[in-house]
């Protein structure tokens, strides 16, 4: 992780001046709230995805081949439905298979 002063201390013009200050708690917070968000960006606690996945999508999420997506369906393992011609299956279906 690379982080610039500048996104530390925005307030800072001359960021020469910052090789005589003390730390103060304030900025201890600014970088505790930087680093924060910098672990769930990397660790992926971001927001869950849609309720309702495609076939390519759910592929692409369990790093699944079209056949083994297939036989998942077939052997009613994982739900889906079908609109049109189209297979769509609930996230939380897929995250129920995955806790078994």
């Amino acid at each position: 992780m690379n982080l610039h002063p500048k996104k530390l201390f925005p307030e800072v013009e001359n960021l020469e001046l910052l090789n005589h200050q003390p730390i103060t708690k304030r900025d201890l917070l600014n970088f505790s709230n930087i680093i924060l968000s910098e672990i769930k960006e990397i660790v992926g606690l971001k927001e869950q995805p849609t309720q309702w996945l495609k076939s390519s999508e759910v592929r692409k999420l369990l790093k699944i081949s079209p056949g083994t997506l297939q036989n998942l369906r077939v052997n009613g393992t994982l739900n889906y439905n079908r609109i049109g011609g189209i297979l769509y299956y609930k996230y939380d279906d897929i995250a129920k298979m995955l806790n078994q």
